[in-house]
């Protein structure tokens, strides 16, 4: 009797397993080139790289270049291992067992726990750690493994080196902001940066329509400090810091200028 329970029990198991759908794998997030829209980078991969995956990003003059997040996501590392391995480095976490690391920076632009999206500046490219010489050390891993890097679905080039064209944050469409200046007119400008020409003001509780955002000289406002400035029309730019767009820093899906 007990041999025929259990060969009863097994099969109820194999049938019970039989009907039960297996939980479908999460979609890998599209991921793009970790630099602002439309910059071109050389991106090198070698079977002898630790982890053999990853990517080095280089290009001329690049130390203090701006690195972006290369998909929306959490950020739940943010570490200077100091003179060894990766120095300077962020995580990133997407979702669905998928995180990216950026390596050797020579400094942060966030904090654990923040949300960034695409074209988001992280860091800035440095040459911390166990490097040689300033370059982006680049990886995707799922489940804390390395996995071959692909960029808006396509896989990168194993191996060798390739010459990669960002299409990171790159939109034709633009964002809004209030003025506030407690009162005060904020002044506009034909560029980016109190150097400019004034060529007029901007009333406080304005809402302006933001075309493109760009750097130019550090203001410290309402907002804190940056050096973001906002395009509100042909030759007409106003300072970022005393706009509130709902973001720290650029806006997502806002055309650098």
């Amino acid at each position: 009797m007990r041999k025929r329970w259990i060969s009863l029990l097994v099969t109820g198991l194999l049938v019970g397993g039989a009907l039960t759908p297996a939980t479908p794998a999460l979609a890998a997030p599209t991921f793009r080139v970790p630099f602002p829209c439309g910059q071109s980078w050389s991106g090198q991969t070698r079977s002898d790289h630790s982890p053999a995956y990853a990517i080095d990003f280089n290009r001329t003059n690049d130390s203090g270049d701006p690195v972006v997040a290369s998909a929306p996501g959490t950020v739940d590392r943010v570490t200077d291992l100091g003179g060894t391995s990766y120095g300077k480095y962020v995580r990133i976490n997407h979702g669905g067992g998928y995180s990216t690391y950026y390596a050797h920076l020579s400094g942060f632009n966030v904090s654990v726990g923040q949300t960034v999206g695409y074209g988001k500046v992280i860091g800035w490219v440095g040459s911390t750690g166990g490097s040689t010489g300033p370059h982006l050390h680049y990886e995707q891993r799922l489940n804390g493994a390395d996995i071959q890097v692909r960029f808006n679905g396509g896989l990168a080039l194993y191996w060798g080196t390739k010459s990669y064209t960002s299409g990171n944050g790159c939109s034709s469409g633009s964002g809004n902001g209030t003025v506030d200046t407690s009162g005060t007119p904020l002044t506009v400008r034909s560029g980016p940066g109190t150097g400019y020409a004034s060529v007029g003001t901007v009333a406080d509780g304005t809402r302006v329509t933001i075309a493109c955002q760009t750097s130019g000289t550090t203001v410290t406002g309402t907002y804190g400090t940056s050096s973001i400035w906002d395009r509100i029309g042909s030759g007409r730019f106003i300072a970022d810091a005393y706009v509130y767009t709902g973001y720290d820093g650029y806006i997502p899906n806002v055309p650098r200028c």
